[in-house]
């Protein structure tokens, strides 16, 4: 266990290195710019017959208020139904490519034990998944600032700011099966199908009413603002995604001590 910080700053210097890390950067910034057009769409019809096709979509879709609550609660449910995936892909690209790339054997024959190595990789994934959520929420914040929304007030942005942490970490949790998963299918493909059946899958249980029972669609469950018409959530809830992240946890550490890896 001694090696754990060795080896994550060894999954550091790959990440800086690679040209995912930009990759990942622009793409949680490119989220809320766009909220942010069609933020601004919304709240100046008289520029939705200039901008054509945009200004029709964006007048299709239901934003409600153009305000600081509407607009921070998206925030919250697209790091929930976004994240699903975005986090997904970044832990399947740190446990996948040491077999696309084939340096899994490479990295076997250092003197460090599997267990951290593995470890150190769940620790970077959480790490990056954090970083990602910090970046996606201070972008939205400059983004609202711009297009000058209403209703702006700190106990609105600490409310949401508080839904957006939770939601982060309960969505951050559940990587641990993508890790799974993408050891299991030694790549990148398994784990990225895998997060987006998962994601369909939640849409179908919120439906049904299945959602506080099924693990990814907790976070879904919780973005959503107190007040709003949703499904409540209880300990029985919570029990569940934790334990669905412990199991992933030790599934990933089993098979990376037991499976064949050659």
């Amino acid at each position: 266990m001694k090696n754990i910080y060795p080896a994550v700053w060894a999954e550091c210097l790959k990440w800086y290195r690679s040209k995912i890390l930009w990759i990942t950067i622009l793409a949680f910034i490119f989220i809320p710019c766009m909220m942010g057009v069609l933020m601004f769409v919304v709240k100046n019809p008289e520029f939705a017959g200039k901008l054509g096709l945009i200004g029709t979509k964006s007048a299709m879709i239901r934003f409600g208020n153009t305000d600081w609550q509407t607009y921070l609660g998206l925030l919250n449910q697209i790091i929930a139904g976004a994240g699903l995936l975005c986090f997904a892909f970044v832990t399947s690209w740190v446990f996948g490519r040491e077999y696309s790339d084939r340096t899994l054997k490479d990295l076997l024959a250092l003197p460090v034990s599997r267990s951290s190595i593995v470890i150190a990789k769940f620790i970077f994934v959480a790490l990056w998944c954090v970083f990602l959520s910090v970046i996606l929420f201070t972008s939205g914040l400059v983004v609202g600032a711009l297009v000058q929304l209403s209703g702006w007030s700190g106990a609105i942005v600490f409310q949401n700011a508080y839904l957006f942490i939770v939601t982060s970490l309960l969505t951050i949790l559940l990587c641990s099966t993508v890790a799974f998963v993408a050891s299991y299918g030694r790549g990148y493909l398994a784990p990225v199908g895998f997060a987006i059946f998962t994601l369909v899958l939640a849409q179908f249980t919120g439906v049904v009413g299945l959602g506080p029972y099924y693990p990814w669609g907790i976070p879904i469950l919780f973005s959503t603002a107190p007040g709003a018409e949703s499904i409540p959530l209880g300990m029985i809830s919570y029990s569940i995604l934790f334990l669905t992240s412990i199991a992933g946890v030790i599934g990933t550490l089993a098979w990376w001590h037991y499976a064949d890896q050659y």
